[in-house]
């Protein structure tokens, strides 16, 4: 796929370039994107460049990751990432981290919610995930202001660094923001009949 630039009524969504290297290295040296997502630590600027030269275009190019600078609309500095990861038909997982010095302005909260507009209107998506360390607060919040629906933990559902992590699980779905679903969709229904032991003989 061609990028394309989202905007927002504060942000605009375009895709990083070269020129992003040094302001992804000095977002990236934060404690807590270190932590909390599957960058490198230490992270360096050899690390910040293979993201803006090689990662970024060859998910574009490859048609299943989509990464996403984030920048006030008016011009500025960069803000947050975010980006679109395919995880089979129709499904598309959502990431985020935050400049450490732009946090708790809803920004990223803005930028996933035009994330999944586009994601539900023009890439056939019926769900879009999102997975998070358990633990990790601040990800969890943003998540749910934008409407995901935290479906429960996932065991070693994430690696990090090399070890394997208990995640939280979540959700939009289309009809979650308005949206007309791609596919039909029959949820269950609520009370359903508790689950039987098929082994057992009658």
């Amino acid at each position: 796929m061609e990028p394309i630039t989202l905007t927002t009524a504060r942000l605009r969504l375009r895709v990083f370039t070269p020129a992003d290297t040094d302001a992804v290295h000095q977002a990236c040296q934060s404690p807590d994107i270190q932590r909390w997502t599957q960058v490198p630590s230490p992270y360096t600027r050899e690390d910040a460049e293979l993201f803006t030269t090689r990662i970024v275009p060859d998910g574009w190019r490859a048609d299943n990751d989509y990464a996403f600078a984030v920048e006030p609309l008016e011009g500025g500095p960069l803000v947050a990432a975010v980006g679109l990861h395919a995880r089979g038909p129709g499904v598309r997982e959502v990431g985020f981290w935050a400049v450490a010095e732009q946090r708790g302005r809803g920004y990223v909260t803005e930028a996933v919610g035009a994330l999944a507009h586009w994601a539900f209107t023009a890439l056939g998506t019926h769900r879009l995930l999102w997975r998070a360390e358990v633990g990790n607060v601040p990800s969890r919040a943003v998540a749910e202001r934008a409407g995901f629906v935290v479906e429960g933990v996932e065991r070693a559902g994430l690696t990090n660094k090399g070890t394997a992590r208990d995640c939280w699980l979540g959700a939009l779905l289309p009809s979650d923001v308005g949206l007309p679903s791609p596919v039909p969709y029959l949820p269950a229904k609520s009370g359903s009949e508790p689950l039987r032991d098929v082994s057992a003989r009658p």
